[in-house]
């Protein structure tokens, strides 16, 4: 097995067949990218929201001073754009010019093209290769060839890469690095399922990956790595997928294994919840606040977020077609109206405690305690934008579209920002959003983690590249 797993040639240098896959909000950053490069592999530090760190390796903290979204939202990009350019030279700082240095950023975040070619301008040369999703990237090849970096869109279908390339990619195929296949039932945090697909059917991703070969070698991508990203633990489940030359080139990205190492800037507590996790206990759910399927950790977090979907009733504002039961809303008691058969059920979830009703745009009153409701207005009022828009405040971050996504703000959803800059610095990360993906609980089966044990990067890639 040893002997079949290869070093290639990756954004122009060869490494070692294993790329960090990156994850948001100051998770992974230039010191673990760092570390994934000095040890011959490419590293991916992150340029969703990163830390801005000064020349004594300090976090400058993002303080907010400005009272309205927009201007928020401006402060966010222009600290964002700080932060990673201090994360792309911590990262060769560390790498010491090995391996090579990626960062990763999502489509649909606020102000992502700013916030990309703000980083670019700013770190020439420090960057070698940009992996983009959660979205469809158009202009990513355009942005790779004003500044000469490799390309890397993350797809979880053929279908979604010829529309890439056929739209705009062609035009750029001397810097298309890799194409990422992200298998969208395994990986975790956001996921690419498309609304044809079944989040309960999992389909294996070897016919997938098959088709997207296919389709590149007939447009002359034959050398182009792909590389296979969600639910990659180790490589000798994928020996079969080596020299084979249905898949062709292949090199192989890891997200959630990584997280328990001592370099990565995550709580001990997220790193011990990881490492004690039952199969089933992370899965895919639809409360992001972008609309995208997303898998997390079971926890308190995602316990209330399923409560919210069950406490709810369809409303009228008027008497009509069988909504004829009044009930008082809001502080002024305005009356809106239900049918009578749930009536029962809203006085059951009010002596509870769940005295606040919400509504929904999906004409649904959402009943929830006092406390919980007064969390939801003010993360709402605080908003700072960093979505390209979000269900949850109806942010936009489209000006013609006067900021706005034109629908009612959606309370059964969370501010995301918050929940992820909360569990990363350590605040009772239960109840708070903890991405993972679904095979986190081989941690448990896996040697290298007995007794709680948490390696090394370099352990963790000698271990890789035995197969295990």
């Amino acid at each position: 097995m040893k002997n079949k797993i290869k070093p290639y040639i990756v954004s122009g240098k060869q490494t070692l067949p294993i790329i960090e896959g990156g994850k948001g909000v100051g998770v992974t950053t230039g010191a673990t990218a760092g570390n994934f490069a000095k040890n011959d592999c490419v590293g991916t530090f992150s340029g969703v929201n990163a830390d801005w760190v000064d020349s004594n390796n300090n976090i400058i903290p993002l303080i907010y001073k400005e009272n309205t979204r927009r201007l928020r939202h401006n402060e966010l990009i222009d600290y964002s754009i700080k932060g990673g350019i201090s994360q792309a030279k911590i990262a060769n700082d560390i790498s010491a010019k090995n391996g090579r240095i990626h960062m990763n950023i999502l489509w649909e975040m606020g102000g992502a093209q700013k916030v990309l070619t703000g980083i670019l301008d700013g770190a020439k040369g420090l960057i070698h290769g940009i992996t983009c999703g959660a979205g469809m990237p158009y202009k990513l090849s355009e942005i790779a060839e004003k500044y000469q970096v490799y390309y890397y869109p993350i797809v979880s279908s053929m279908r979604a890469f010829r529309a890439l390339w056929k739209r705009n990619y062609h035009k750029a195929k001397t810097l298309l690095g890799g194409v990422v296949y992200e298998c969208p039932w395994r990986a975790g945090g956001h996921n690419g399922l498309s609304n044809a697909e079944d989040p309960n059917a999992y389909e294996d991703p070897y016919p997938r990956v098959a088709e997207i070969r296919s389709f590149m070698n007939s447009v002359g991508l034959n050398d182009v790595p792909i590389v296979m990203a969600g639910g990659v633990w180790n490589l000798e489940e994928f020996e079969h997928w080596l020299d084979n030359p249905e898949i062709g080139p292949i090199v192989f990205q890891f997200g959630t294994r990584p997280i328990v190492t001592q370099e990565y800037p995550v709580p001990n507590d997220w790193k011990l919840k990881l490492l004690n996790l039952n199969k089933g206990d992370v899965y895919l759910n639809k409360f992001s606040p972008t609309g995208f399927y997303s898998s997390a950790v079971e926890n308190d977090f995602i316990n209330e977020l399923k409560s919210r979907q069950i406490r709810q009733v369809e409303y009228r504002t008027n008497c009509s077609d069988g909504y004829d039961h009044e009930i008082p809303f809001g502080n002024r008691g305005r009356t809106v109206f239900i049918q009578k058969k749930d009536s029962d059920i809203v006085s059951s979830w009010i002596s509870q405690g769940f005295t606040e009703a919400m509504k929904t745009p999906d004409q649904t009153l959402m009943f929830i305690d006092k406390s919980k409701s007064n969390q939801i207005i003010t993360d709402q009022i605080n908003c700072m934008g960093c979505l390209s828009h979000c269900r949850f405040s109806n942010w936009s971050d489209k000006e013609e579209k006067n900021f706005s996504t034109g629908a009612k703000s959606d309370p059964r959803s969370f501010c995301i920002q918050k929940t992820l800059q909360d569990i990363r610095n350590g605040i009772d990360i239960n109840n708070q959003l903890m991405f993972s993906g679904h095979s986190a609980y081989r941690f448990q089966q896996d040697e290298l983690y007995k007794n709680n044990y948490i390696p090394t990067i370099k352990e963790l890639i000698n271990r890789i590249m035995i197969g295990k």
